[in-house]
């Protein structure tokens, strides 16, 4: 059967649930996330919040009924929360940039593909789906920069990394989407 690729409202994509659930944890199983079974469990639940995000986009990679990966984003808020890794991000980029290059863009939240499902252009074709209507084309994300084939997916697709190193060596990296109008200001890495 051939894969097909649907953008769905929240309820939509809650309605793959359990499939949805099934390519989290076999997606961030390994390093450098190491999730356990009870952490897709905790994403389903923030997920039924998340669907209710201003701007939110959902989009989910299917053969026949079984969900072969997803992405979400949504609005970013303005200021960034002050939970998760926004202080961090905060902090390493600056107030002012982070408001200018994030707040009211498009966050990537997450993005999945089944393992057995890599290297079928999933990714790019998800990632694609829900970034098509970032404003202005700003659209970001946050990863581990100790990821390196996630960076290097990135990076491949002409997203750019806005914070050299990683805030407060956490890992954790803001990546610029391929039409951010910010990505000619970033410095590279030296």
């Amino acid at each position: 059967m051939a894969v097909a690729l649907h953008r769905l409202p929240g309820p939509g994509l809650l309605a793959h649930r359990d499939g949805i659930r099934a390519v989290y944890a076999a997606a961030f199983a390994g390093p450098p996330w190491n999730t356990e079974p009870a952490d897709a469990d905790a994403y389903l639940e923030r997920l039924a919040d998340d669907v209710r995000r201003p701007g939110f986009a959902g989009a989910v990679a299917l053969d026949g009924d079984q969900v072969l990966g997803f992405a979400t984003a949504w609005t970013s808020a303005t200021p960034l929360p002050g939970n998760r890794a926004y202080p961090r991000v905060t902090a390493a980029l600056g107030a002012e940039r982070t408001t200018a290059w994030l707040c009211g863009g498009l966050e990537v939240d997450e993005l999945a593909v089944a393992p057995a499902a890599h290297g079928r252009g999933l990714g790019r074709t998800l990632l694609e789906a829900v970034t098509r209507d970032a404003p202005d084309g700003r659209s970001w994300l946050l990863t581990s920069a100790k990821a390196d084939a996630t960076v290097r997916f990135y990076e491949r697709l002409g997203w750019r990394q806005a914070t050299h190193p990683a805030p407060d060596g956490y890992g954790t990296a803001v990546f610029l989407g391929p039409h951010h109008p910010a990505r000619t200001a970033l410095v590279p890495p030296q």
